[in-house]
């Protein structure tokens, strides 16, 4: 099973025991990341190893978190496929445009994977009661898996997220708040009531085993293409926790010699109205600060603070990348586009990469020939009261104008 051996403080590098419930840095308050023996990782996980086993991203059992197979609690999550998209390239002028489709994980989104890692870790500890702030897609996925773990889910989320969000968490039976405010909001309100409620956090990097799960997204990536990673990863980001996850998981792959040096370049995208990371990459800053006004239409875009933010711009400059804005008007378009051209029903975060992918292109900073992959995050299943319904309606006791439908 896992071999991990320690938590480690990302910023102060403080060693902190695995087998306690921990949740930051007990000395700077920074997040802490899961540390493996990769040397035992080398005999056991194997390429050949990989062949037959489970098609989830539990496969990776060796560097993941859970030390008893019994703890883990799954519903399927990971594996996603990795998608050529010709025309979509073709309509850019790339020739390798692939797009991980995480809409269709189990609860619609990524956020399967870092809460079926959470939840499973805070089962293994003792944990019976959990909770979190969330802009939507992670409320449900907490939701599913405490549920399925059979634990008490509290969930805090901002009133205008996605009403399914919220309906996905009570019909699972987590008991659901709605905040005047923003997810920094939420935050406040369940830090507030750890005491008096005894419920362990799940906040996004506030506990070590999220980032563990989302760090899956890499290790799929590197393994279908052939341990070959891409020339460049453009991801959608609010807490940013897959950017940091993937960038760990290469760092593991190349320590256990099976990819070499080479990273992609890590591009974080967000949306104008909400785009902290954005600024403070022009700035140089290696922190951001809290953006004030949040707002888009993209719900999981709407984080004006990320914990893990220190991170996330470490990625994206160490890889050779950059930070990207887009527009609420150019992601709702781009939703359009990657369904009208691809089949594939993108959310509004996944969208934002193909918006930013075209400033790339437009800006002479992505060659014909890269290799290129756009992550989409969630199901548009998700986020249908954003898009207009305007089908026509025909009577069938009257005749219909077919012409009417070449315009």
């Amino acid at each position: 099973m896992s071999l991990m051996t320690h938590l480690e403080c990302s910023r102060c590098g403080t060693r902190h025991e695995a087998d306690e419930l921990q949740t930051v840095c007990r000395k700077c308050g920074k997040p802490l990341l899961p540390r493996y023996d990769l040397e035992a990782a080398k005999k056991s996980l194997t390429k050949e190893a990989l062949v037959g086993r489970v098609s989830s991203m539990w496969r990776y059992l060796e560097l993941l978190p859970v030390r008893r197979k019994e703890n883990i609690v799954s519903l399927g999550e990971g594996w996603t496929p990795l998608t050529p998209a010709k025309r979509l390239g073709e309509s850019l002028g790339l020739s390798n445009l692939l797009i991980k489709d995480e809409g269709l994980m189990p609860t619609g989104s990524f956020k399967a994977r870092g809460l079926s890692a959470a939840v499973s870790r805070a089962k293994e500890l003792g944990v019976t009661r959990v909770a979190l702030p969330s802009a939507g897609n992670a409320a449900g996925a907490m939701a599913a898996y405490g549920a399925r773990a059979g634990m008490e889910v509290y969930v805090f989320m901002p009133g205008d997220a996605p009403r399914v969000n919220a309906v996905e968490c009570l019909v699972t039976g987590a008991k659901v708040v709605k905040v005047r405010g923003l997810i920094s909001d939420a935050g406040k309100l369940v830090k507030d009531g750890e005491r008096e409620m005894r419920w362990f956090s799940v906040t996004t990097l506030a506990e070590p085993y999220r980032v563990e799960g989302k760090k899956t997204m890499g290790l799929e990536v590197a393994e279908q293409l052939g341990w070959k990673l891409p020339d460049v990863i453009i991801y959608p980001t609010g807490g940013g926790t897959g950017i940091i996850g993937m960038w760990k998981a290469f760092d593991e792959l190349e320590e256990m010699g099976w990819i070499g040096p080479e990273r992609p370049r890590m591009v974080s995208v967000q949306a104008e109205g909400c785009s902290p990371v954005v600024r403070a990459y022009a700035e140089g800053k290696e922190e951001c600060e809290f953006f004030e006004g949040a707002s888009t239409a993209a719900a999981g875009l709407r984080v004006p603070k990320a914990l893990g933010d220190f991170l996330i711009l470490r990625a994206v400059r160490e890889s050779g990348g950059e930070a990207i804005a887009v527009s609420d008007a150019e992601l709702m378009a781009d939703v359009s586009e990657i369904a009208r051209l691809e089949g594939i029903f993108a959310c509004p975060e996944g969208a934002a990469t193909l918006s930013a992918l075209r400033k790339m292109v437009d800006a002479g900073r992505v060659d014909h020939d890269d290799s290129v992959i756009l992550f989409n995050t969630g199901s548009g299943l998700k986020y249908t009261d954003l898009l207009p319904d305007e089908a026509p309606i025909a009577d069938p006791k009257k005749p219909f104008d077919y012409a009417s439908l070449r315009g």
